[in-house]
């Protein structure tokens, strides 16, 4: 029976050791308890780092043993390896880049990355002694950006989600990663990569379809036929929990002992770790300016401030800490009397108590980070005002931002912002605040951990019955057999075969996509069988298919078609005009003008805005720009817009390659009706054609055809088994 295995850096534990014997404790953080559900159950895993070098062996295998009975599966790394992949690569490029501190903090050492490399692929071996195929594998974090793509290679049948728990940067700042490809291949090995807001899947989706030769529609790519889907998923937290901890005896206690400290003083509360991306020193100047220009607020107020200590032994967050401190000083310095002091600063973590009772008590929250995934202290905040009231100033930067929007929502790089909400917050009536908790509590309570989990997994299985009903469209070995024999069978048969993207691949001079003498002699072997009908169906000029095939016995139809080669003559339909292109071409010539890399190519009855060459996003950009003033020209001249592989054809509207092909349908009783195409216009023969016909999509893309090849070079390989003389099998004798 397949398993769910939990992978990440750190194991939800910490471990220390006394005496030579290993103590373990559960963590109580949001991830360990959502995900506790998961890998409590059954036989199913959690595999990472267990968050201290242990090198001994008999050792190794004592907390091996130890943790087996927690469902958890140990990682063991050493000093030289936690330095290179994750103090290095993962917190000194990827961490300040994500951040969008790149130019700062960011330190490209070749031999972190050799770390990083070598520390996913031990991960990916602790994976191959626990895995089995078909199982599902949920890998967590920037640390282990590779490790899906090593597990699609090795487990390729599993169902394989990573999710990341800090922002994805756009691509600007993404690209200054020196393996910017390498990362993004790797995210790619899994089936759904989730992101905590819209902003950053879209950021992933730009940066993958510009560094790979992958496609995207939607939120959909496709790697080698393999659909991937990027969602959103906003990590919730244990809302029950935090509830619940306002009625604990110990959390009263402390509220009470809160009051007596504070007297009639309005608390307003911070909570960070120690990190440059968390706004720590605007926040304490956005407070001095509140002190400065509101001297009402003096001995009213107080900035309780916890920094939990993070990385402190490194240089830059040294030297955080030492403007933190010397902030703090400065301010306290200032404005303190001999009863009031306006900052407490705390450097410590606090047990989860002490937070508790602080969240309930606070009359103030203030969560403004410069950038952040989620930030989750501002939802335990909502969860923990059961007396509903309280506000909330929360940065725009964090991700809690796109559902908490009844907060008070601040630029943190805007201080006298920032100051202005200290003073909303202060100010606000309780029937106010009354209104937004509310609000912002049922959010918290509605999509809370369980829930985050539970929409991820169920979207797994999803994904997952997309991609098998896709493998059993794509022609495999079996399918092309299968088609084989029916060709053989039968003797009155047409195929009509599109030519750019389904005989031949794309080129960015669309006049150097010729056919090669390999796809020439293809052709006369289908066309030399008195039994097959051929025709190229192509929106191609008609001179153009004269040029190449004119010589050949293939049954032409270019532009879509416009035209249709009859007895040697090229014949156009009737009643065709082409003097709309005089009030068209003009506007296709000023986007020509403004997008590098874009051209005109005009055929007969037919003007085609190719963008091929242009610049990724801004090719798309200018083409909807195009498309939405051409509409206005269109509508009323009977013409149509037909997008394409990177073109946009007008036309006019009688012209379509499903009418043409059905015309020809009524020549003769075909017994064997086949099409392949690739482009939009090819859907018209696949609606076209009857429900018994093999209909072929060339790529992976959501469309009417019963079956689906990946590329010409699969188009091909399927025509050549079909003019192969066909083996005896010994039973058919």
């Amino acid at each position: 029976m397949s398993k769910t295995i939990i992978v990440s850096n750190r194991l939800p534990v910490r471990i220390s050791e006394e005496n030579g014997k290993f103590n373990i404790v559960t963590s109580e953080g949001g991830l360990a308890t959502g995900l506790g559900s998961v890998y409590r159950t059954g036989d199913n895993l959690w595999l990472g780092w267990p968050g201290v070098e242990v090198i001994d062996a008999d050792k190794q295998q004592q907390v091996t043993e130890q943790l087996a009975g927690l469902s958890l599966v140990p990682v063991f790394l050493t000093a030289d390896e936690i330095s290179g992949y994750y103090e290095g690569f993962s917190n000194e490029i990827l961490w300040p880049i994500f951040h969008y501190y790149a130019s700062t903090y960011s330190n490209y050492k070749q031999v972190n990355w050799e770390y990083y490399k070598n520390v996913n692929r031990k991960f990916f071996e602790a994976l191959l002694a626990i895995a089995e195929p078909g199982d599902t594998i949920w890998i967590h974090d920037y640390q282990l950006l590779l490790l899906p793509g090593l597990v699609r290679a090795g487990f390729p049948d599993s169902s394989v989600g990573f999710f990341l728990h800090i922002p994805f940067p756009s691509f600007e700042m993404f690209r200054l990663i020196p393996w910017r490809a390498e990362l993004i291949e790797g995210m790619l090995g899994a089936d759904l990569v989730g992101f905590h807001t819209f902003d950053d899947a879209s950021h992933f989706i730009n940066a993958a379809t510009r560094l790979s030769a992958v496609n995207s529609i939607s939120n959909v790519i496709t790697v080698d036929d393999r659909p991937v889907v990027v969602e959103s998923f906003p990590m919730g937290i244990d809302d029950e929990k935090y509830a619940s901890l306002t009625k604990d005896e110990k959390v009263i206690e402390e509220v009470n002992h809160l009051k007596e400290n504070f007297k009639d003083r309005r608390l307003m509360l911070c909570i960070d770790r120690l990190d440059y991306s968390k706004g720590i020193l605007q926040r304490l100047q956005a407070f001095e300016l509140l002190l400065d220009t509101h001297p009402e607020y003096l001995e009213k107020v107080v900035l309780h401030m916890i920094v939990v200590p993070s990385r402190d032994n490194v240089p830059q967050y040294r030297e955080l800490k030492e403007n933190i401190d010397r902030k703090v000083g400065d301010i306290n310095a200032r404005y303190r009397t001999l009863d009031w002091s306006p900052v407490h600063y705390f450097y410590r973590a606090f047990p989860i108590e002490s937070l508790s009772a602080l969240y309930y008590s606070a009359d103030i929250c203030l969560v403004t980070p410069m950038r952040d995934g989620m930030n989750l202290v501002s939802k335990e905040y909502i969860a923990s005002r059961t007396q509903e009231t309280g506000v909330l100033i929360l940065s725009e930067m964090a991700g809690a931002s796109k559902e908490l929007i009844d907060a008070i929502i601040v630029n943190p790089s805007n201080i006298s912002l920032m100051m202005e909400a200290m003073v909303q917050g202060l100010t606000m009536p309780q029937a106010e605040q009354a209104r937004r908790m509310k609000l912002m509590r049922r959010v918290v309570s509605k999509f809370n951990i369980k829930h985050w989990v539970r929409i991820f997994m169920e979207r797994m299985k999803e994904v997952k019955q997309m991609q098998q009903s896709m493998r059993s469209r794509h022609i495999t070995d079996v399918t092309e057999q299968a088609i084989k024999k029916i060709y053989t069978k039968t003797t009155n048969r047409i195929i009509f075969l599109d030519y750019d993207g389904t005989l031949v691949g794309f080129k960015s001079d669309i006049y150097a996509a010729r056919p090669d003498q390999e796809l020439y002699d293809l052709l006369d072997e289908l066309s030399a069988d008195l039994d097959n009908y051929i025709v190229l169906v192509s929106g191609r000029s008609h001179e153009n298919l004269e040029e190449w095939f004119g010589h050949t016995r293939l049954n032409l139809i270019a532009e879509h078609g416009a035209w249709q080669k009859k007895d040697g003559e090229w014949e156009s339909i009737p009643g065709l005009s082409d003097g709309w292109k005089q009030d068209i071409y003009p506007m296709l010539e000023t986007y020509v003008d403004r997008t590098p890399g874009a051209f005109i190519e005009e055929k007969n009855y037919s003007l085609v805005w190719h963008y091929r060459n242009v610049e990724k996003g801004l090719g798309e950009l200018r083409t909807n720009e195009l498309m939405n003033n051409l509409r206005y020209l269109t509508n009323d001249r009977g013409l149509q817009l037909l997008p394409g592989n990177k073109v946009v054809e007008i036309k006019n509207i009688e012209i379509n390659k499903g009418k043409a092909t059905s015309a020809l349908l009524h020549k003769s009783s075909f017994d064997f009706i086949m099409a392949l195409g690739d482009d939009h216009t090819d859907e018209d023969i696949f609606k076209a054609l009857p429900d018994n016909s093999l209909t072929v999509k060339v790529g992976s893309n959501i469309s009417a055809a019963r079956f689906y090849l990946r590329n010409h070079r699969e188009v091909r390989h399927l025509l050549k088994c079909l003019v192969q003389p066909a083996v005896v099998q010994e039973g058919d004798k």
